[in-house]
């Protein structure tokens, strides 16, 4: 994995783009990358990094690191970005470790059943497995009812951001099974978010779909490009 000086150093670029003024929306356009389970992935999330000054918004929707181990392979080099980011945790991390992780960075929002408001937009996070995984104690998981607490507070029109894909939609597992969250799908039934981005299940990584008028997004590692007028 390339996380080096010489790799972060070639970053540089990114970074005075956007904090010398350039590259910010226009017609009232936010540009979104969007983003998720990158397992510890340096090479992915330098990557992503690269691409970091076209954006108004980074966000990653959990699983930075690998069984919990991982995170200092992926988040030093978002640290170097200027663009504001909103994470959750997913289940390989918990909100305290990324949280703590990126304690020392203003420019990362990290949330779990709280909100943010970016450039006039509020950004609502749910981080966890939900509901619980049967990976065993490392994983950072919620019950239903422990999300539909967290959730309660989220906004009507807010960007939504959970690890988990609300259940029924961009949750199906390589085996078949719907593995989504029931709390997170009436959240966006209920509080109609504007965008609902989501990972957990890599076999629905980089599609869309609706729910309603909510369109939701499984990002996945690679990331996708989203413009919200």
């Amino acid at each position: 994995m390339t996380t080096g000086n010489c790799a972060l150093s070639s970053l540089e670029g990114a970074f005075n783009y956007k904090a010398n003024g350039q590259g910010e929306s226009e017609h009232n356009t936010m540009r979104l990358l969007l983003f998720s389970d990158l397992h510890a992935d340096g090479e992915a999330a330098l990557s992503l990094a690269s691409r970091a000054f076209e954006f108004d918004v980074l966000v990653g929707a959990g699983d930075f690191a690998q069984a919990r181990r991982g995170l200092n392979l992926v988040l030093p080099i978002f640290k170097t970005l200027a663009v504001p980011m909103v994470f959750v945790a997913g289940n390989n991390e918990s909100f305290e470790e990324l949280r703590d992780a990126c304690s020392d960075a203003p420019h990362i929002h990290v949330l779990h059943g709280d909100a943010v408001e970016l450039a006039g937009q509020t950004f609502f996070g749910l981080g966890g497995g939900v509901p619980v995984t049967p990976f065993g104690p490392w994983s950072f998981d919620l019950s239903e009812e422990e999300a539909e607490l967290k959730l309660r507070d989220c906004p009507r029109d807010a960007i939504l951001v959970s690890h988990s894909p609300p259940l029924g939609t961009l949750d199906v597992s390589s085996a078949g099974k719907h593995l989504g969250s029931q709390s997170v799908a009436r959240c966006i039934e209920e509080k109609a978010p504007k965008l609902a981005v989501c990972g957990h299940i890599h076999a629905s990584a980089g599609k869309s779909e609706p729910i309603g008028n909510t369109t939701v997004v499984n990002a996945g590692p690679i990331g996708i490009a989203w413009e919200l007028k």
